[in-house]
């Protein structure tokens, strides 16, 4: 959420900000909403003021002998008076705060305008591989090789889902054990989140209200959903605390499966694993004070990198332009595979930094050790990594002349193999 106090002071800085993402916001009804509310309150302080002085009169004028009904039936009519400003108070803060909840994050000064044709490759890593007798695509070698059913996991949960068979469940985890031990090495906390989370928990991460609809929805008491990522989870760990200035930053990760409710149809070529509504992840998350913020960025950005490098895997780092921005987030890289089959690259990881627009949503504050006054927190996060891209990446990118695969060799002591082969 962004803070109101900067709305008042400049809105067509706001505006400005906004219309990089190519979002447009008229800041006038609002402003004179939030005109007419601070007017209210200081006619209201005014009143009740009024009313104390009145209050405290009553004992004296009663010991004098004098009348009092003229001042019961004035305290009579202000106390109607300011339970109608209260209500008139109420229902604008409830107008100001739907019109602010529905603002995106301001994308940070160094993010370039306009949509994902603005998206700057800053990396690249390896090269594309060759195939000189020809390559064979992530569906025809996972099914050769028995690494997935397709058939049965659309049986059994419909379009968009696929089963891990055999040595498929095992590169599976073989990939989480890799990424969980990488961020253990770092000093990262492990984290194990409830897959099904509460309303505040989507407002928080800035998902809600705008994306009630997307979600997977549980038939619990209240709104409650299956988690889209565990960003979700991790944001609302601390969610209306106080943290020490001495704690921070806070570096941690979860593993968890993540449900995605996707509108529409999939495209013929993103058959596969490429898009689907379930799909394994693991994901690192920071809380940091404001000035290091910038810092655990580029940290994450470089975790995830290491994590693609080390399975040897061709990718390209690319900075998102405003408008291709999630709307909570302030800055975003993403992480882009090659998949030789689609002749194009796709995300396994997206890291952000949300700046406060999170921690204001869910009130997320920390205590500086010298002043002792509170400030909102920073919060960042990044996929460490997403596994539904990879595998298509690595069984297309290793593939052998024999129909093959080779196994990136940091993966070979979970799998316990260094090529995988059709059952003979």
């Amino acid at each position: 959420m962004l803070d109101i106090n900067l709305i008042r002071k400049d809105p067509e800085f706001v505006k400005a900000a906004l219309a990089k993402r190519e979002y447009a916001v008229d800041f006038g009804e609002m402003l004179e909403w939030d005109g007419r509310r601070r007017e209210l309150m200081a006619q209201n302080e005014d009143m009740k003021a009024e009313r104390n002085k009145l209050n405290k009169d009553i004992p004296r004028i009663k010991k004098e002998g004098g009348n009092i009904e003229e001042i019961m039936a004035k305290l009579k009519d202000m106390a109607e008076q300011v339970k109608a400003m209260d209500e008139e108070q109420r229902a604008l803060e409830e107008k100001i705060q739907k019109f602010v909840e529905a603002l995106p994050n301001l994308p940070a000064e160094d993010v370039v305008a306009g949509g994902k044709e603005n998206n700057q490759v800053v990396k690249t890593f390896g090269q594309k591989p060759e195939f000189p007798g020809g390559f064979k695509n992530h569906v025809e070698l996972c099914t050769e090789l028995g690494l997935i059913d397709y058939e049965r996991g659309v049986k059994m949960g419909g379009n968009g889902f696929w089963l891990y068979t055999d040595l498929g469940a095992r590169l599976e985890w073989a990939l989480l054990n890799y990424f969980i031990t990488q961020h253990i090495k770092d000093g990262y906390t492990f984290m194990l989140p409830p897959h099904i989370l509460t309303y505040e928990c989507g407002y928080t991460a800035g998902q809600f209200p705008k994306f009630e609809d997307d979600v997977y929805r549980v038939g619990m008491e209240g709104f409650h959903f299956l988690l889209p990522t565990a960003e979700t989870a991790l944001i609302n760990l601390y969610r209306g605390e106080i943290l020490d200035e001495a704690d921070l930053p806070k570096k941690l990760f979860a593993y968890t499966p993540c449900y995605r409710q996707e509108a529409g149809t999939y495209r013929a070529s993103e058959r596969g694993m490429i898009r689907g509504h379930q799909f394994n992840k693991v994901e690192m998350f920071g809380y940091t004070r404001p000035e290091d913020s910038d810092k655990m960025l580029k940290e994450l950005i470089n975790k995830a990198c290491a994590l693609v490098e080390g399975l040897g895997l061709h990718y390209q780092l690319s900075k998102l332009a405003a408008g291709d921005c999630s709307a909570s987030m302030a800055t975003t890289y993403d992480i882009e595979l090659w998949i030789p089959s689609m002749n194009e690259y796709k995300e396994c990881s997206s890291v952000s930094n949300a700046r406060d627009y999170q921690a204001r949503r869910g009130n997320i504050r920390f205590r500086r050790a010298e002043t002792k006054k509170t400030e909102f927190v920073h919060t960042l996060n990044g996929s460490g990594l997403a596994t539904s891209r990879l595998i298509p990446a690595i069984v297309e990118q290793y593939q052998q002349p024999d129909g093959s695969v080779i196994v990136p060799e940091v993966l070979r002591p979970f799998l316990g193999m260094d090529k995988i082969e059709k059952k003979r």
